[in-house]
C-alpha cells in the first residue's frame, strides 16, 4: 500500500508491505510511483525470503562495494575490482541476472574464459572476491539460499612466487625514477624510488609504506599498529633506511611519504616497462628484502631466525621459505 503527499517542491511516498514500512522523497510524482513499485516488490520478496528473483549479481556488487568494502584493508582495490566486473573484460560473468538465475554453469564459463588471459592468480582472487559478494547475499542479506560458487573448481593454486629484484635492476629502475643519492625527493617519480628502496631495506609492503604516519615513525623503527596480520608490528630500520627516512622529513606533516598505493603502483609498472624488466612486482621488493636479510641470520652479532621472523611479521615460521629465496648459485658457493 502507497500513499503520496505533498512535500515542499515535491512528493513524499510512504508504503507499507507485510508490516514493513519505507518512505522516500522525489521531486516527481511519477518517481515516486516508480520506486513504491519497485520497493514494494523488493519488500515483500525479502519477507517471502525471494529477493534473489529480481536482485541482480550487479546490485549485490554494488551493495557489497558501498557496505562492505569498507570495512577491510583493501577497500580501494576490492571497490577498483567489483567495477571491473561491469566492464567488457568480464562480458562472460552475467551481472544482469537475478542472483537466483545464476548458476555454477554460469560461473564455470567466467572462469575458463578468464583463464585463457589471467594468471591462475588472478582468477582465483576474482573468484574469491565474487564468492564473498554471494556469501553476503547469502548469510547477511538473505537475497539467497545458496551460492553458486559453492560446486566451483578454483585454478590450482599457483606456486609461490621465488622472484627476486637484482641489483642491476634496481639500478635501472632508481634510473629511471630519477633518483639521486642524498638528494631530497621532490617528484612523484623520486617518491617511488624512496618506497621501493624503504620496502628493500625493511621488507615493508607497499601499502605499510604508503600508509605510515609521522607519529609512529621513532628513531630507529617504524611502529605499524595494524598490519595484514591484524596484529601491530615493529619494523627495525637499518642505518641506510634511517637515512631515507631522514630525508622525507619535513616533506609532509602527516604521512611519511605523501603518495597513494594506486599511484606509486603506476609509477613502478612505468619504470619498470620504460626500463625494459618484466617478471617482478613491487611486492617482490619484500622476496627481495627477505632474501638479503636472510643471509646473515645466526651469524655473530645479527638476528636470531626468531628475531629475523618477528622483522617480517610471520607468526608461522614457514614463510621464511616462502620468502627467503636464494639462488643455487649462491648456495653453491657457500658449499665450496
Amino acid at each position: 500500500m502507497a500513499s503520496f503527499t505533498p512535500y515542499k517542491n515535491g512528493w513524499r511516498v510512504h508504503i507499507c508491505v507485510k508490516g514493513q514500512r519505507d518512505s522516500e522523497i522525489f521531486k516527481f510524482k511519477r518517481e515516486a510511483q516508480i520506486w513504491a513499485e519497485r520497493r514494494s516488490l523488493e519488500l515483500r520478496s525479502l519477507k517471502e525470503g525471494t529477493l534473489g528473483n529480481i536482485k541482480t549479481l550487479r546490485d549485490a556488487m554494488r551493495k557489497f562495494a558501498t557496505e562492505v568494502s569498507p570495512t577491510h584493508k583493501g577497500e580501494q582495490w576490492e571497490c577498483v575490482r567489483l567495477a571491473s566486473f561491469e566492464g567488457p573484460s568480464h562480458a562472460s560473468l552475467p551481472i544482469m541476472l537475478p542472483l537466483n538465475e545464476i548458476t555454477k554453469e554460469h560461473i564455470k564459463k567466467w572462469r575458463d574464459e578468464r583463464s585463457k588471459t589471467r594468471a591462475a592468480a588472478t582468477v582465483n582472487r576474482e573468484m574469491g572476491l565474487v564468492g564473498s559478494v554471494f556469501s553476503h547475499a547469502k548469510n547477511e542479506w538473505g537475497w539467497i539460499e545458496k551460492s553458486p560458487l559453492e560446486d566451483v573448481r578454483r585454478p590450482s593454486k599457483p606456486a609461490h612466487r621465488d622472484r627476486l629484484i637484482s641489483w642491476s635492476e634496481q639500478k635501472a629502475m632508481l634510473r629511471q625514477f630519477g633518483y639521486t643519492p642524498g638528494k631530497r625527493p621532490s617528484t612523484i617519480k623520486e617518491l617511488a624510488a624512496f618506497a621501493m628502496l624503504i620496502a628493500l631495506r625493511t621488507g615493508m609492503r607497499a601499502g605499510e609504506i604508503v600508509g605510515t604516519r609521522w607519529e609512529n615513525v621513532k628513531p630507529s623503527w617504524i611502529t605499524l599498529p595494524d598490519t595484514k596480520n591484524n596484529t601491530k608490528r615493529d619494523v627495525p630500520l637499518p642505518t641506510k633506511a634511517r637515512r631515507l627516512v631522514n630525508q622525507l622529513q619535513g616533506l609532509d606533516d602527516e604521512k611519511l611519504l605523501p603518495i597513494g598505493s594506486m599511484t606509486l603502483d603506476t609509477y613502478f609498472r612505468n619504470a619498470k616497462s620504460k626500463a625494459g624488466l618484466f617478471g617482478f612486482t613491487f611486492h617482490d621488493t619484500r622476496h627481495t628484502a627477505a632474501t638479503r636479510i636472510g643471509r646473515t641470520v645466526g651469524q655473530p652479532g645479527k638476528v636470531t631466525f626468531p628475531e629475523f621472523c618477528k622483522i617480517f611479521g610471520w607468526k608461522d615460521p614457514k614463510y621464511a621459505l616462502v620468502y627467503v629465496n636464494p639462488t643455487a648459485a649462491s648456495l653453491a658457493e657457500k658449499l665450496s
